[in-house]
């Protein structure tokens, strides 16, 4: 297969790349030239924010094109409209964000959506970017030819948003950890590498439409991911489960200072509630959780143990201070 990866240098845009060079893939990679692509690949250099930035896909064809792009949806329509005639078929890796506040938790990817614009040059908040996105390439390529990959939170090597990273270089450390309860808390993530397989499976398949693409409900807990990273990083830390109360009292923010983790409510269900019998029936398999956890520690390792952070997201984690502060009660 003929692959077009718009991105493919970090996070989910190299797990793609390394997964379809794996399957034996012709994979092209079409990047700002900022990180270097993996070996094998046909490296195409261009900025799709700028005039004339896309020139370097002005000739060619593919049978997949997939793409990760989550800022002004008008950059999905204008490269979904310069190859609609030249590539078979357009893969938008999207996010369950684009489910309206009012979308029920036992509905799948038929519930209400946000609002967005294939057009809008500016930028977007996340959801509505997300969502013009899919508008976008449903547009150019038509729905038939259009596959809408709605990831969860996505976590594994070479995660550049830090969640995964802080809470291993934390456990790490070793010591006291608060780790926010209620314990048996479930959680869904989709490791990168499994979102990658998977979407590489469903394109070659020409699956088209909407699919939520995140670990089935009771895969891992708030438990199962800190004990994992407790262990793979040398059981150094000693979690000290708490609950949510004296966390929030704090002002300790869920998500950003501790990230993953979310109290019971409303929106732990948007976030860790996700129907997904649609990709599971599609093929969907996710590793373990203390596999996500050991890779993304050997790779942390490999790179002298400081993620790589995307400008355009805010640095997460905890300050020691505050910590100490809620453990010491």
């Amino acid at each position: 297969m003929r692959l077009l990866m718009l991105g493919g240098t970090e996070f989910v845009g190299r797990a793609v790349t390394e997964a379809g060079l794996a399957r034996g893939h012709e994979v092209t990679v079409f990047h700002r030239g900022r990180h270097e692509p993996p070996a094998g690949v046909v490296s195409l250099h261009g900025d799709r924010t700028s005039p004339e930035g896309l020139a370097a896909l002005a000739d060619g064809e593919w049978d997949v094109v997939i793409d990760t792009w989550s800022h002004a949806p008008a950059a999905v329509r204008d490269a979904a409209r310069l190859l609609a005639g030249r590539a078979g078929h357009y893969v938008y890796v999207s996010s369950r964000s684009v489910y309206a506040e009012t979308a029920s938790l036992d509905t799948g990817e038929d519930a209400p959506l946000v609002d967005g614009s294939a057009d809008e040059a500016g930028e977007a908040a996340y959801p509505q970017a997300k969502r013009g996105g899919e508008l976008a390439a449903i547009r150019e390529f038509g729905a038939g030819r259009t596959l809408l990959v709605r990831a969860g939170l996505i976590l594994g090597p070479w995660e550049n948003i830090g969640r995964l990273p802080w809470w291993l270089n934390r456990a790490a450390r070793g010591g006291d950890v608060l780790a926010p309860g209620p314990r048996d808390l479930g959680i869904q993530y989709i490791d990168c590498r499994d979102l990658a397989e998977w979407t590489l499976d469903a394109a070659e398949a020409g699956l088209s439409g909407p699919y939520n693409v995140v670990s089935p409900p009771g895969h891992a807990t708030m438990g199962s991911l800190l004990e994992a990273c407790a262990r793979v990083t040398g059981d150094r830390a000693v979690l000290r489960w708490t609950d949510p109360e004296p966390i929030l009292a704090a002002g300790i923010e869920p998500w950003v200072h501790l990230p993953v983790w979310l109290p019971p409510g409303a929106m732990r269900d948007k976030i860790h509630n996700s129907a997904v019998a649609k990709a599971v029936a599609a093929g969907l398999r996710c590793r373990p959780v203390e596999e996500t956890a050991a890779d993304t520690w050997a790779w942390l390792r490999s790179i002298g143990g400081t993620a790589p952070q995307r400008p355009d997201r805010p640095q997460v984690g905890l300050a020691p201070e505050t910590e100490a502060k809620v453990l010491g009660g």
